[in-house]
């Protein structure tokens, strides 16, 4: 196969997190097939996001709900893109299901790693070391070579970088009534995962007050879901404190995050979404590890107290402690930021 005619299929995973860490696969193919392009299957609302993403052509929405089967859908979908000529399909997501799609489109090569019985659908099929491939973004990168490339150890991994768009931040700082005369921290609060991934909202609050007090602003991050955390963050400061959180869509807050000088985040996926821009992202751990999903930034923060009980990667703590958050205290984050 020429380098020079490659088409790139990618089926993309359903999570904001993932999605952003895929951005480094996509720069490692760019840098080894420079003209080689990249087409995107993914969830709808991850759209937008990969519209941010040079390095990707389009963005094709996947007409499924997650979790769904639908083998009508995916076989529509995968028919219709028959007239695309791809060379080559990378399935990031390990389930049967979301390599039917490539299948069904004919592309020649079909890669991913081996699990629930994928042989026939996918014709590289792979074995996963995660001795070798110990971080998920490490895996997805890993895609862009022959298995001989990491068998050793992993391959070099480029940090995403999410473009962008100024007049969109322009206008969202006048309709949201935001203004810029003071230094702005961002909060992330939220973590779709669990609890035992929530940083306790009441030391956001406590930092919240003690960067006010200093000079700062505070805009909280995030969808409806975590509206309500917001409101309990900025509801002891009368000014200065602003929840922003479902009053933006996932690429708004993109643009926002821009605005600020830097960021506190659980590990989340507006984590990796902070880390691929230009701010510093003061990441706080607790059931998981950044040994597996570390913030993909050369200016990132990482507050982890490494207990002997952690990282668990449970929903909810199984000693009813949380000590990995709560022995985290306000000061240790707000000494983050201000050295």
């Amino acid at each position: 196969m020429s380098e020079s005619n490659r088409q790139y299929l990618i089926i993309g995973p359903s999570w904001v997190g993932d999605m952003v860490m895929a951005q480094s696969l996509f720069i490692t193919l760019k840098k080894l097939y420079p003209d080689c392009e990249i087409d995107v299957v993914s969830p709808e609302w991850s759209l937008p996001v990969l519209e941010r993403m040079p390095q990707v052509r389009q963005g094709i929405a996947l007409p499924v709900a997650h979790g769904e089967f639908s083998l009508a859908q995916r076989y529509k979908l995968g028919r219709s893109l028959r007239s695309g000529n791809y060379t080559n399909a990378i399935v990031l997501p390990r389930s049967w299901k979301s390599a039917l799609v490539p299948y069904f489109a004919g592309v020649p090569q079909r890669t991913g790693y081996r699990g629930e019985m994928r042989y026939g659908l996918l014709n590289d099929i792979r074995g996963l070391d995660t001795t070798v491939l110990s971080q998920t973004v490490q895996r997805y990168v890993a895609h862009a070579y022959d298995e001989s490339g990491y068998s050793v150890s992993p391959p070099e991994v480029p940090c995403p970088e999410l473009r962008p768009d100024r007049k969109n931040a322009e206008s969202l700082l006048v309709k949201l009534q935001l203004k810029l005369g003071k230094p702005v921290i961002g909060f992330m609060p939220g973590a779709e995962y669990g609890p035992a991934k929530h940083w306790p909202v009441e030391y956001f609050a406590q930092l919240a007050d003690l960067l006010i007090k200093n000079g700062y602003q505070v805009w909280v991050f995030g969808s409806e879901k975590e509206r309500n955390l917001g409101e309990e963050i900025v509801k002891g400061s009368s000014v200065d404190a602003y929840n922003l959180c479902g009053k933006t869509e996932l690429v708004d807050v993109i643009d926002l995050i821009t605005c600020t000088e830097q960021v506190v985040t659980n590990d989340s996926g507006l984590m990796h979404v902070a880390a691929a821009l230009d701010v510093k992202v003061n990441v706080i751990y607790g059931s998981s590890t950044p040994d597996y999903t570390p913030p993909l930034s050369d200016s990132a923060e990482i507050l982890y107290l490494r207990l002997s009980c952690s990282p668990c990667f449970k929903r909810v703590c199984p000693f009813g402690h949380t000590n990995c958050l709560y022995q985290i205290k306000p000061d240790d984050v707000y000494s983050r930021i201000i050295n």
